[in-house]
């Protein structure tokens, strides 16, 4: 388990959340954030952001983990709880320079979309954090399976989606040693590379691209020389099945759902 938790790295763990079967996951991630846009007052989601961190514990993730596994994208949260400080307005006015303004509302507003935007990551987190790539693009692909009647290709989408995820800490990785070898040789990135001029960044981004390819070819090789060719002819060593377990995970989640509609109407 040793390492950073990281957004699409696997936390390896003995856990009820990680012996769920991944398809329980998968579908179970998207009703928490269908559950999360439920909820319609600050009472509702503070219930459900109370069940979401209980999810942690139970699979033995430290929260400041996850937390740290959502830092590169708070950025998202950021601007969009910005957004909604100063463009929206109404109640009482908390702050006034001309053009810009702050109220009551757009406070109000600003704390509700950024802590529910923290609790969508979270639920995705939690999903990546609990689940090897390989068995999220296995539940992906079963999961989409019904959809080859219609000629959708759920294989390859599921792969297509699988290496993302797999490649996407790889990547947070070293485009912080990236960035480490840079300020060795002198390059003005301590603080921001955005604040440093396009040439900086630019020290960052070509050799990061260049990174991106050279994987991208090194795996098509890998991939030929194993004589890939889809799904045809394959086959799986623990074919995925629900359990009792996936029931009551089933359960819980329409319990969870029904309790935030009913505080959302209060």
């Amino acid at each position: 388990m040793g390492g950073k938790a990281l957004f699409g790295r696997y936390w390896k763990a003995d856990s009820p959340l990680h012996r769920l079967d991944p398809r329980t996951k998968l579908l179970g991630t998207l009703a928490l954030v269908v559950i999360v846009f439920l909820a319609q007052n600050f009472l509702a989601l503070g219930f459900v952001a109370l069940a979401i961190a209980c999810l942690f514990p139970l699979g033995r993730i430290p929260l400041s983990q996850a937390l740290r596994s959502i830092a590169p994208l708070s950025f998202i949260i950021a601007i969009t709880a910005l957004f909604n400080l100063f463009f929206v307005q109404g109640g009482a006015p908390l702050a006034d320079w001309g053009w810009l303004r702050i109220s009551e509302a757009g406070m109000r507003s600003a704390l509700f979309i950024g802590l529910r935007l923290t609790l969508l990551l979270l639920s995705g987190s939690l999903l990546t954090l609990t689940t090897p790539s390989l068995d999220i693009t296995e539940a992906l692909e079963r999961l989409l399976a019904p959809l080859g009647r219609w000629g959708f290709p759920a294989h390859e989408f599921a792969f297509v989606m699988g290496l993302a995820l797999r490649f996407l800490p790889q990547f947070t990785d070293e485009f912080r040693d990236i960035r480490t070898a840079q300020v060795a040789r002198g390059a003005n990135l301590a603080t921001s590379p955005f604040r440093s001029g396009p040439a900086a960044l630019a020290s960052l981004i070509v050799p990061l691209f260049a990174s991106v390819f050279r994987h991208a070819d090194t795996l098509s090789a890998a991939m030929d020389a194993r004589c890939y060719h889809g799904s045809q002819g394959r086959t799986r060593l623990r074919p995925l099945a629900f359990g009792a377990r996936d029931r009551w995970a089933a359960l819980a989640l329409a319990a969870l759902a029904a309790a935030t509609v009913a505080l959302s109407m209060l």
